[in-house]
């Protein structure tokens, strides 16, 4: 594992703008319905952001992608929704995923507008939010008001924790910045959560018979 870190962080370096673009689509995929619900589009921004103390890549770039793949996903579902309204919700494949659905519409009922900020920070629901915003008739502006800055939030959140963690590594624990061994403690701490998270979401499925991103029976 720790060879192939070091691949991906020289690979990295010589070519940090599939970097950036891996970033941009990671956050985009994430705010797609049904495809937001499986895509580690946290992890992978989480992970990447190691490589930005040593120089690999840089920090307002790294926001940058995050922030705009996160917002042209979210606006994309969002006009969807908008356009079709509420017949959106009952095309597949979201009537493959009800629950998710009816969880989407009575959070954004109980929120409102604040829905579709604290949304960004609940998956799966993350994924289904915007769309049921469009469908359940949110006006642009406001949808936008709020959802702007909760994806710049959101971005910062996934992105400094990285920043910060693997500087942390090289400043205190005396690991100089040409070394890879903090941003492979960051990513394999990242990795390993995202497991046991991953681990701890089957578990739960199978003992209550089912997730709430499980598709529909036919």
């Amino acid at each position: 594992m720790t060879d192939l870190l070091n691949s991906l962080i020289a690979f990295v370096s010589a070519h940090a703008w599939l970097a950036y673009l891996t970033l941009f689509l990671a956050a985009l995929l994430e705010a797609v319905p049904v495809v937001g619900s499986v895509i580690p589009g946290s992890t992978v921004i989480l992970a990447l952001s190691a490589l930005v103390p040593g120089g690999e890549l840089q920090l307002w770039p790294v926001l940058t992608a995050a922030t705009a793949g996160a917002l042209l996903g979210d606006g994309a579902a969002y006009w969807t929704g908008h356009r079709s309204q509420r017949e959106i919700l009952g095309t597949w494949p979201l009537t493959n995923y009800p629950r998710v659905i009816e969880q989407s519409e009575a959070f954004f009922n109980r929120w409102g507008a604040l829905a579709v900020f604290f949304a960004r920070f609940v998956p799966p629901v993350r994924a289904f939010v915007p769309i049921t915003a469009g469908a359940l008739g949110m006006p642009p502006a406001r949808f936008y008001a709020v959802n702007i800055p909760a994806v710049a939030l959101w971005a910062a959140a996934h992105v400094l924790p990285g920043v910060l963690a693997v500087s942390a590594l090289h400043r205190y624990a005396d690991l100089p910045h040409h070394e890879h061994v903090g941003k492979h403690l960051w990513m394999f701490a990242v990795l390993g959560g995202a497991l046991i998270v991953a681990l701890a979401i089957w578990t739960i499925r199978r003992r209550h018979g089912g997730g709430v991103i499980e598709p529909a029976p036919k």
